[in-house]
């Protein structure tokens, strides 16, 4: 418990606001992609502030692989957490190219990886969707050109 006489060790610039932009990102917790997911739902999603769940390999834990089943449950716990007292309307996934998760915990080969991203996505879509009829997914998968621009795809859902 902090003393009174205490001063802050950083004080943001930054102030607070308390209304709730009813929307959430779950996203892969790369953190060499945190500014361009903050860009992509800040600036042309439009979503000022949103609550975040960053997770090695993002939606990946949605879509019911075995070897994801404690994460899964967690997610859906904060995300049902999120829908009741944060109100949510809207749940936007992004998955990235070249995911660590994909290739190191869950095995997929180079070859497979892209494909096996997509139907992920497809079965994360649903699974968040079945946790309340009146919720809006958005997906997309982030990859960065040739001179390091990240560039967005919307997921056909």
């Amino acid at each position: 418990m902090p003393h009174e006489d205490d001063q802050p060790f950083y004080e943001s610039p930054v102030p607070f606001d308390s209304e709730r932009i009813r929307a959430a990102a779950v996203y892969c917790s790369d953190g060499r992609l945190g500014e361009q997911f903050d860009d992509l739902l800040q600036n042309a999603l439009g979503l000022p502030r949103y609550d975040r769940l960053a997770v090695p390999g993002g939606a990946a834990c949605l879509a019911s692989h075995f070897v994801t089943y404690r994460e899964e449950q967690g997610v859906v716990e904060q995300l049902r957490f999120l829908i009741d007292v944060h109100g949510l309307e809207r749940v936007v996934l992004i998955a990235h190219e070249n995911c660590a998760f994909y290739s190191r915990r869950l095995r997929v080969s180079p070859l497979q990886l892209e494909t096996q991203q997509r139907e992920d996505m497809n079965k994360a879509v649903r699974r968040v969707r079945s946790l309340s009829k009146d919720l809006t997914v958005n997906a997309f998968f982030a990859r960065a050109n040739w001179q390091g621009i990240v560039q967005f795809a919307s997921v056909d859902l």
